[in-house]
């Protein structure tokens, strides 16, 4: 009897595969080695916000105040208890009121020496006021109806001090402190006053490294015995001298608490109130005092930037001593801004989730100053003042985001792979071009071409190494195309621009097919 002969060659075994990445929430990583960073984070993640659940693409801007005639670097808000009140931008020589938004009439405040203002919203008496100071010009003081150029002489009145000398301002236990230029004195006056004859407060017998005092803030801490505040003074050289009690006339109630050493702040805007904690934009990152003053000056870990530190550094170092740094906290949308002063016009801001600590890096909002007005967040450009967050374009222009997720070894760190397909899940409400590849090996190269967006009902693949295409719909829908890509390494990661000037769009994950190879 005869058998078939069976085949002596194996069968072959599939090596294509599927795998599926969660889109980046958690963030931008600046800080961990390309083959460790987890799959979760992005090496790239410009204009896009990472959420708990997605990544979507951030929102754009549009113009609120025109016709200020130079850069508004300083919006400040007139905040009476009963509601209403006005802000106000400061623009070249000039304070205008830009409540309205639209044309600015004319100013309200001329004759300026500068537009760079620190202010506080004080209520006595039964009057709320601005107060606001800038180091060259009288402090000026808005009562809701007047302007008032405040020295020794006028109504009110402070005296005590060259009042055009008083660069920085803060409110602590229901008196006004002002800081005076190029000393380590601080001024205060009487309790529930806006003004009189103020005291010194000399710190230069404290400050073992000179320098100067930039700014004061308040600091809420709970030591056992309920919430108290205490008094946080910080010098250029980066030493925080911290005070807890009432009145700093009398040693019995004014305690020194101590004096600690941090990073060199950046600017006069470097603290934040940040819930009970204060917030410090140093040469080392962000700091939360709460934590900063626990550890030395080198443990970094402490700072909010610690997963973007190299760009936190990079940008200190090359802009630390230009105007714009600031932080804002945006509550509706759980985000916290850091101003980053690139150049006129070339801002940055990396932005922070609240919830989650994970980082996104904006460009392409030319922002030199921040304010959050009715829960509504502005900025301050080249003579406009900018409605933040809103509506799907930059002023008309395009929001163009990129995105290069954390390399993936997909299993295995020594099997070459070729991948072939690619699927990135997007939800979007309308037309969005998309240009995107396979980036392999930990390289970082930016797809070339220009995302198309003509057409919302069809999409054109597979015309170069890189594709291209667009997406459009009326309503939110998940986009589930399979795209032909071609890469061939140990690691992967999906490199996508994105370019919109109409569309809400969510990133939920990345698809690929892959074709397993082996060790060489």
């Amino acid at each position: 009897m005869f058998r078939p002969a069976r085949s002596k060659r194996p069968q072959k075994q599939q090596i294509t595969r599927t795998a599926s990445v969660p889109a980046p929430v958690g963030g931008w990583n600046a800080r961990d080695s390309l083959a460790a960073m987890d799959r979760a984070d992005a090496v790239v993640l410009q204009n896009f916000f990472a959420l708990p659940y997605s990544v979507r693409l951030r929102k754009g801007y549009t113009s609120w105040a025109t016709g200020l005639g130079a850069q508004v670097e300083t919006l400040m808000q007139y905040r009476p208890p009963t509601g209403g009140g006005s802000m106000f931008a400061a623009a070249g020589a000039n304070i205008y009121d830009v409540t309205s938004g639209g044309a600015v009439g004319a100013a309200v405040v001329s004759g300026l020496t500068n537009a760079r203002w620190q202010y506080i919203d004080f209520a006595v008496g039964g009057t709320s006021y601005l107060y606001a100071v800038n180091g060259a010009d009288k402090p000026r003081l808005y009562n809701g109806v007047a302007w008032t150029a405040i020295d020794g002489v006028s109504v009110p009145a402070v005296t005590g001090v060259t009042t055009t000398n008083l660069v920085n301002i803060n409110v602590h236990k229901s008196r006004i402190w002002f800081i005076e230029s190029g000393t380590l004195k601080a001024w205060y006056l009487p309790t529930n006053s806006v003004g009189g004859a103020v005291s010194a407060l000399d710190l230069s017998g404290l400050c073992v490294r000179g320098g100067y005092l930039m700014t004061m803030a308040t600091w809420t801490l709970d030591a056992g015995r309920g919430m108290d505040d205490h008094a946080v003074f910080i010098t250029s050289e980066g030493e925080i001298v911290v005070y807890a009690g009432v009145d700093p006339a009398s040693a019995a109630t004014w305690q020194l608490v101590g004096v600690y050493a941090m990073g060199t702040p950046l600017g006069r805007r470097c603290a934040v109130k940040y819930a009970g904690d204060v917030l410090v934009i140093t040469k080392d990152g962000l700091f939360p005092l709460s934590k900063a003053l626990m550890s030395s000056r080198v443990n970094t870990k402490t700072a909010l930037t610690d997963k973007i530190q190299s760009a936190v550094s990079e940008a200190t170092t090359l802009y630390g001593t230009s105007f714009g740094w600031q932080t804002m906290i945006y509550p509706p949308e759980n985000m916290l801004f850091l101003n980053v002063p690139v150049a006129v016009g070339s801002q940055q801001q990396y932005v922070m989730n609240t919830i989650s600590g994970a980082w996104s890096n904006f460009t392409n909002m030319p922002a030199n100053c921040w304010e959050l007005w009715n829960d509504i967040l502005y900025f301050g450009g080249n003579g406009v003042v900018y409605k933040a967050w809103n509506g799907t374009n930059d002023n008309g222009a395009n929001i163009v985001g990129e995105a290069l997720p954390a390399f993936n070894y997909f299993g295995s760190a020594t099997q070459q792979k070729r991948f072939t397909m690619v699927r990135p899940l997007i939800a979007t409400d309308s037309t969005a071009g998309l240009l995107f590849g396979i980036n392999t090996d930990f390289k970082n190269v930016t797809p070339t071409g220009v995302p198309s967006f003509a057409s919302a009902t069809s999409s054109a693949w597979d015309t170069a190494k890189w594709d291209s295409g667009a997406w459009g719909s009326s309503d939110l829908e998940m986009k589930t195309d399979w795209q032909s890509v071609f890469g061939v390494g140990f690691c992967g990661a999906l490199h996508m621009i994105i370019e919109t000037n109409s569309a809400n769009l969510q990133w939920i994950a990345t698809d690929y097919v892959i074709e397993d190879g082996g060790v060489i």
